[in-house]
Order: C-alpha cells, then structure tokens, then sequence
C-alpha cells in the first residue's frame, strides 16, 4: 500500500509539476550503465520515482533538508519498486559537494531541483506554513534546527522585516506591515498563524484585498523564504550542481518565485555564454560556453495542468546539457 498521510497517499498528496518533461528531458543523460541522478529536493518523491521508473539504469541520489520528506520519499520509492536504487540524505542542497564526496561520486548524469514548498508541509497544519490553519509560527523545512517564524517577528527591526516582504514577497505594503508588527510586538509576541493572518488583514487596505488574493499569501511566503534561507542555500546549490555535472549530463530546475527564478536565470546565464573577451577575432576553446540550453527560456505549464494543479500556476522551468568541462575540473 501507498504510504499515506492525512488519509491520503503521497502521490494523492503532491503531483508533481511538469512531470512527463522533466522525465523526457532527464531520460538521455540517464541511459548510460552507472548514470547517477541527483534530486536535491527530494520532497515526497514524485519526480524521483518517475525518473527512476522510466530510468533502469540510473541510480538516484535524494536529498532534502526536511526529515518528514525523506520518510515519506523512502516509503513512496520503496512502493514502486526503485527504493533499493536510492540513497537518501538528509542535507540542504548546498551541501551537494560534501554529500557527493561522502558517496565517493566524482561527477553526476541528472540534477532536478523543485523549488519552494512541498504540499505535505503546507498541509501539515503544526508546521505553520499556512495561512489557512492556526497554528504555531515555525515554517522551517528542517524542524530540527534553526529560528522560526516568530523567532524573526519577535528580533527583527522594522526596517529589517520591511525588507524581507518587500524583496521575498513582493508586498507593496511591507512598510505599513512591519510597522504593525512591531507596534503589536510591544503588547503581546506573535507566535500563531492566526495572530499573524488577523494583523495582515487589518493592515492592508480593503480595495487591495479584493483583488491581491489572500492578504497573508505575500508575507507568509517571504517568513518561509527568510526562516529557510532559501535563496542564500539557492545561490550557493546553483554552482555546486553545475559544477558536478558531466559531460552531456543534464540539470533542471523548476522554480515558483521572481526572486528564485532570477538566480536561476543569472546562473544559467553566465555558464552559457562566452568568456571571450569583447572584440576578440577568434573564440578560443577555453572561452566557449560549457552549457547549452535544454529549452529556450522558461517553460510553463499549459492551461490544462495549471487548471488542475495549482503549484504549476507560476511554475518556470529552465534546463541546461553539459557541452565541454573546463580545465581542472572534473
């Protein structure tokens, strides 16, 4: 039987966003005899389960920050018959080098990242990643280790939480926001959810809510970003994925957030264009890109899965083949 949470199986509790792609795209990198893929947000394991599937040969290497994750994940292989071809790790994703130089891999064939939240986490109302149950304000995706939600609403200055809606949730109302924070701070802390979602609708202006959607969504997102470092852990994970692939080995992250989106952009960017210096009459090997890209620009989901899942509403997923390896590296 299919591991279940809340009553429901995994694969009822999560679909994966633009699944049959990112198989499709993975699949060439991964029919070779010791192809090794990394899923470094293994999540509850949708992708990796249809890529092992559609993969015989390929070996998976899991890993995520969230130990709930990797419980479910492994249970949810095991199910479909591919758990014994993977290794699972609990990690941040930025830490791929040293996961890999523990599994003595030098290099990898597939690298999957599936940006932002995993249903399983917005669903289990303890976490406090969600604006619709009241519950205690801790959205870290590791519950082990390091401040929550509250923590942040409790030490930081108001400039400082008007940066972290504005930059993480895009909120044109961070300012008036951080001030009620700080004002309501004085009196009582904010530690549920329900405090939080009370203040939000009092402090943005009625003609906004008509139209903006929920009045917590931006804020919420932004704690959650702040409280898990997501784009510091991004920035860094990026280049390490880069860096692992092989030749002809592919990477494919799907993203959710302006601000994630953009890194990966930047990232991309800079290992598919030449380093040839401007003017340069001839471009020699070493200035060559060392990636190609595997779609162009950022592919969306189509109306059809945007209608029936909502996560692949926003969802840009960009692609990238390994073309030459420069020289020292791997």
């Amino acid at each position: 039987m299919e591991p279940t949470t809340a009553g429901r199986t995994a694969a009822e509790r999560h679909v994966p966003v633009l699944l049959e792609q990112c198989v499709q795209l993975l699949a060439p990198a991964l029919d070779r005899p010791d192809a090794v893929h990394v899923d470094a947000t293994l999540g509850m394991g949708g992708h990796a389960s249809a890529v092992l599937r559609a993969c015989p040969q390929a070996r998976l290497i899991g890993i995520d920050r969230d130990p709930q994750a990797l419980d479910l994940a492994r249970q949810r292989l095991a199910h479909d018959g591919v758990g014994e071809r993977a290794t699972l790790v609990h990690a941040t994703y930025d830490q791929l080098p040293d996961v890999l130089a523990d599994l003595q891999i030098p290099a990898v064939h597939g690298v999957m990242m599936d940006l932002g939240l995993s249903s399983f986490q917005i669903d289990t109302a303890e976490r406090g990643f969600s604006y619709a149950a009241d519950a205690p304000l801790d959205m870290r995706m590791d519950p082990t280790t390091g401040p929550t939600a509250a923590d942040l609403l409790r030490d930081l200055d108001e400039t400082e939480l008007a940066r972290i809606l504005r930059d993480y949730g895009d909120e044109r109302f961070a300012r008036r926001i951080a001030r009620r924070i700080v004002g309501q701070r004085e009196h009582a802390p904010i530690t549920r959810s329900g405090q939080l979602v009370q203040l939000l609708d009092a402090a943005i202006p009625a003609a906004s809510k008509a139209s903006g959607g929920h009045p917590a969504k931006r804020t919420f997102q932004a704690l959650r970003i702040a409280v898990n470092a997501e784009l510091e852990i991004l920035a860094t994970a990026l280049e390490a994925a880069l860096d692992a692939l092989a030749v002809d080995g592919r990477i494919l992250v799907e993203s959710y957030h302006s601000g994630e989106d953009r890194l990966v952009k930047t990232a991309f960017a800079r290992r598919t264009r030449s380093s040839a210096p401007p003017g340069l009459p001839v471009e020699l090997e070493e200035h060559r890109p060392t990636f190609s890209p595997l779609v162009r620009g950022a592919r969306q989901a189509d109306a059809h899965e945007r209608e029936t899942n909502s996560r692949a509403a926003s969802v840009r997923l960009r692609a990238l083949v390994r073309t030459r390896i420069t020289q020292g590296a791997h």
